[in-house]
C-alpha cells in the first residue's frame, strides 16, 4: 500500500514536466519545426514521435519555346585590304553586319545560352543569332572584340592550338595566349578547333607539323592515324583547358570534313556540340553533332543577307528537319572517299527516305552553292555532273527534300586528290605571318 501511494506523486510530477516541455516548444516555432513530429508521424521503423526527414523539393525544368530558332555566323580574319576573300572581311563590313542584326531586332546570344536551350534548361529569344570566330587571328582580339563590345554582343572563339603565337603555325598575325586569357577573363567563350586545322578523316593527305618536326605530306592509317587524330580532337581540348583553366564543350570541324569516327571521338572526349560551315537555321531538334554555321566571306555578301532574311522571315522557328545518314543513300562518291577527278559525277539514291515530293529535291555543293541537279522519281536518284572544277581538297554535298510534308536532309563529304583540280588551297593553313 505504501508503495502505491508513493507512485501517485511521482506520476503527477512526470506529467507536469511533460506539460512544461510542450509549452516551451509551442512558444518557439523553430524548435517546434525541428523536433515536433506531424500528427501521427512515425519514423522509418514505425516508431511514433520521431520527426520525418523533409522531402527533397522536386526540381523541374522550365517549359522552353521549342519554336524558337537561331543562326550561327562564322568569321575569320578582319583586314583593311582583303587579299583572301574566302576567309577575310573588312572591319567596316563586319561592323555594318553587327549593326544590321540590331536594326532588324535579331538578338545576339551566347553559345552557352544556345546549348542550355537545346538541353531544355532556358529560353532564348524567338529570333536570335550566335557569333563565332575561327582559327585565332590577332585581328579578332584587336579589331573584332572592340566592335563586339560596342554592341554588347557575346561571342565564341574556336581556336586551333598550333596556330596560337608560339605554336608551329602561329606567326606574327596569330593571337597570343595572353590575349586569349584577357578575353577569357572578360567572358569570351573559348572552344576547340583541332590542333593543326586539317581534314580529320583517315587516309586523307595531311601535313605533319610540330616542334622539331620537318613538315611532310602523308596519309596516316591504323595506329598512327588514331594517335594523330586523337591529338587533333582530344589533345587540343585538353591543352586549351590546361592553359586557360576553362571547360571546353564545343568543337568546330575544319572545312566541315568529318565522319562518324570523328563524331565518336568528339563525344567520348566530352564535347557537347560539333559545328560545321554549312549554314542553316538551328531549331530545337537540330542534331548537336552537326550544327551548321554561315561562313561569312568578303566575296559572298549574299550569305549574310540570306541568313538574316531567313531568320527574320518568321518568329515561330523553322520546320523540324529530319537528318538522314549518308550511309542510307548509297552516295557517289561515298562519304569519306577520295576521288581523282575534280569534275566528279555526284549521285545519291533517295528511295530509303520514303515518299518524296519531286519538286522539293535540291542539291548544294560546297564552293558552288545550289546546283542544277536532276531527280528521277522512278529510281529515286538525284545526280549532278560537276562542270566547274572543285578547287578545295574536300567537297561537302547537301541534299534536301520534303517527305510527307516534313523536310529531310542528308550530307556527306568526299576528298579530291591533290592536283586533280588545278590550283587548290592547302588544307593546312600557312603560319600566321
Amino acid at each position: 500500500m505504501m508503495i502505491r501511494f508513493a507512485i501517485v506523486p511521482l506520476l503527477l510530477a512526470l506529467n507536469f514536466s511533460l506539460c512544461k516541455k510542450h509549452e516551451t516548444v509551442s512558444q518557439n516555432p523553430q524548435l517546434a519545426g525541428a523536433s515536433s513530429p506531424a500528427p501521427g508521424a512515425t519514423a522509418a521503423g514505425g516508431s511514433p514521435g520521431v520527426a520525418p526527414v523533409a522531402a527533397t523539393p522536386k526540381i523541374t525544368k522550365p517549359v522552353v519555346d521549342q519554336t524558337a530558332q537561331t543562326i550561327i555566323f562564322c568569321y575569320h580574319r578582319l583586314v583593311d585590304k582583303v587579299r583572301y576573300p574566302g576567309t577575310e572581311i573588312t572591319p567596316a563590313a563586319f561592323e555594318a553586319q553587327m549593326k544590321e542584326l540590331k536594326d532588324r531586332g535579331i538578338t545576339v546570344i551566347s553559345m552557352q545560352d544556345l546549348l542550355a536551350w537545346k538541353r531544355g534548361e532556358k529560353n532564348i529569344p524567338p529570333r536570335c543569332a550566335v557569333i563565332t570566330f575561327d582559327d585565332g587571328w590577332k585581328s579578332q582580339y584587336e579589331v573584332a572584340w572592340p566592335i563586339m563590345k560596342k554592341f554588347g554582343y557575346p561571342f565564341t572563339m574556336f581556336i586551333y592550338t598550333e596556330g596560337v603565337a608560339g605554336g608551329s603555325l602561329g606567326g606574327g598575325q596569330a593571337i597570343t595566349w595572353e590575349q586569349l586569357t584577357d578575353m577569357r577573363d572578360n567572358g569570351v567563350d573559348i572552344e576547340a578547333h583541332t590542333a593543326t586545322h586539317q581534314d580529320l578523316r583517315e587516309g586523307h593527305a595531311i601535313t605533319l607539323v610540330g616542334a622539331g618536326v620537318k613538315r611532310t605530306r602523308t596519309r596516316l592509317t591504323g595506329p598512327q592515324y588514331e594517335q594523330w587524330v586523337r591529338n587533333e580532337v582530344v589533345g587540343s581540348k585538353e591543352l586549351l583547358e590546361q592553359r586557360l583553366g576553362i571547360k571546353v564543350n564545343c568543337f568546330a570541324v575544319p572545312f566541315g570534313s568529318y565522319n562518324e569516327h570523328v563524331k565518336e571521338l568528339a563525344r567520348n572526349a566530352g564535347y557537347e556540340a560539333m559545328f560545321t560551315v554549312y549554314g542553316q537555321p538551328i531549331t530545337f531538334t537540330s542534331a548537336l553533332d552537326s550544327l551548321g554555321r554561315y561562313a561569312i566571306e568578303a566575296n559572298k555578301p549574299k550569305v549574310f543577307e540570306d541568313a538574316v532574311k531567313m531568320i527574320g522571315a518568321s518568329t515561330s522557328g523553322g520546320a523540324p528537319v529530319a537528318e538522314i545518314g549518308a550511309k542510307d543513300l548509297a552516295t557517289q562518291p561515298a562519304d569519306g572517299e577520295t576521288v581523282r577527278s575534280a569534275l566528279p559525277l555526284i549521285k545519291a539514291n533517295l528511295t530509303g527516305i520514303g515518299q518524296i515530293d519531286p519538286g522539293t529535291v535540291q542539291m548544294r555543293v560546297s564552293g558552288l552553292g545550289v546546283v542544277p541537279a536532276s531527280y528521277d522519281p522512278k529510281t529515286g536518284t538525284i545526280s549532278y555532273q560537276v562542270t566547274q572544277k572543285l578547287r578545295e581538297k574536300s567537297c561537302s554535298v547537301f541534299v534536301t527534300a520534303k517527305s510527307q510534308g516534313k523536310k529531310v536532309e542528308a550530307h556527306w563529304t568526299f576528298g579530291i586528290e591533290e592536283g586533280a583540280g588545278g590550283p587548290t588551297k592547302s588544307p593546312t593553313p600557312p603560319p600566321k605571318k
